[in-house]
């Protein structure tokens, strides 16, 4: 791997140098360049489509898996499948996402489809990172999938994040709960220029006492559209929560969509939105303690997106 390789992966998995603790696979412009496997975690090419299968023993204990993927060719389109089999009370963290770097006129995508399947009592954290750069005038394009299927007493924790530079995406999460399961989702965006960037969760909260929380968090800036669509469906007792809060810049423009459907009495479900721009005293109190207005605004973002 050369300096942009490093650089990309840096950027997207927050490791140096390209070295990663436990089992890993890194993909470059649609093909697997690096693997290691553990005891307790394999990963297999998969033979049918793009794409590799990871299977975690169960009662793994606080194991990382790192997929992270890199594009430098312009004018790729990689489509990827990936799909994740978490043994019974197994614990292990994920790390996922994408760099691009397109220098030049023709559009580089990469679209990520992931499946998860956890079994009983199984437990993982999932980060997910994109990121796009280069000077050409090729769009950076970014269309990532995950499916989510929890056995009772699983639970699937999910950060999705958004740095920078990315020109268009579709981002949807569909997720199917058993009994005393949980599905936390804490996403955020950060979008500028003429950037679209668009979201979807459909979660169904199935077995008896499931329970969401969906946190997203987004600016968006200059001429840049978001668009946030949730759907959330309660067939038992169940909780669930999805949180929007979006500020708007310049000539930003954010659309929430909100949608929730109690199909049981005991379901209980909750939606909260908030679209809005930086309040002015937060930037004058800021002001007064050295900053400029640009100094204050960024760190009003910066600390929003935290």
């Amino acid at each position: 791997m050369g300096n942009v390789d490093i650089e990309l992966l840096n950027k997207i998995t927050d490791v140096n140098d390209g070295k990663f603790e436990g089992a890993y696979n890194i993909r470059k412009n649609g093909k697997g360049i690096e693997r290691k496997i553990t005891e307790n975690i394999n990963i297999v090419t998969k033979k049918d489509v793009s794409g590799i299968d990871i299977y975690v023993k169960e009662n793994t204990k606080m194991e990382f898996v790192h997929i992270p993927v890199i594009i430098t060719e312009s004018g790729l389109t990689d489509v990827v499948y990936n799909d994740f089999y978490i043994g019974k009370n197994a614990n292990v963290v994920i790390i996922a996402g994408c760099g691009i770097h397109n220098n030049h006129h023709e559009d580089s995508r990469h679209d990520g489809i992931h499946r998860f399947f956890l079994e009983e009592g199984a437990k993982v954290k999932y980060i997910e990172k994109h990121y796009g750069e280069g000077s050409g005038n090729g769009k950076k394009i970014l269309n990532p999938v995950t499916e989510v299927t929890l056995e009772d007493d699983a639970t699937l924790e999910m950060e999705t994040i958004q740095i920078k530079g990315v020109d268009s995406t579709i981002r949807t999460t569909k997720a199917a709960l058993g009994s005393n399961t949980n599905f936390v989702v804490k996403e955020k965006i950060m979008t500028a220029q003429k950037q679209i960037a668009k979201t979807i969760f459909e979660v169904e909260l199935n077995g008896e006492n499931a329970s969401t929380h969906v946190t997203s968090r987004s600016v968006a800036t200059e001429e840049s559209m978001q668009e946030f669509k949730s759907n959330v469906i309660g067939n038992s007792k169940c909780f669930g929560h999805v949180e929007c809060d979006a500020i708007i810049k310049d000539k930003g423009r954010v659309i929430a969509i909100p949608e929730i459907i109690a199909n049981d009495v005991n379901a209980n479900l909750i939606h909260e939105a908030a679209i809005g721009k930086i309040a002015g005293e937060q930037i004058t109190k800021l002001m007064t303690l050295g900053l400029n207005e640009k100094e204050a605004e960024e760190a009003i973002i910066k600390g929003f997106l935290r």
